[in-house]
């Protein structure tokens, strides 16, 4: 199981909203990060991941993955829990 990173820069609501749903749906577990971001536990490639989100997707919108495990530092946490939640994946 890794940890992903998955960023996305998406203008329309209904389809941020879809990648959202499809993140929570599709994850083993996820830590929202900032309003663009989210960390994603997932047995899958990143690359398979990048895929199915991209199928939600225009031209003109952006998504980033990328599998995390080295070093990471935040502030401002979405609360304890998830501060707790990305001590330990991230």
């Amino acid at each position: 199981m890794n940890t992903y990173i998955v960023t996305f820069e998406v203008n329309d609501l209904t389809r941020l909203n879809k990648i959202k749903k499809y993140i929570r749906e599709k994850s083993n577990g996820i830590c929202p990060i900032h309003s663009n971001a989210t960390a994603i536990r997932s047995e899958k490639k990143a690359s398979e991941i990048r895929d199915e989100i991209i199928q939600m997707t225009t031209a003109e919108d952006r998504i980033f993955v990328i599998r995390s495990g080295t070093e990471a530092a935040w502030k401002n946490s979405y609360g304890k829990e998830n501060n707790e939640w990305l001590k330990k994946h991230l």
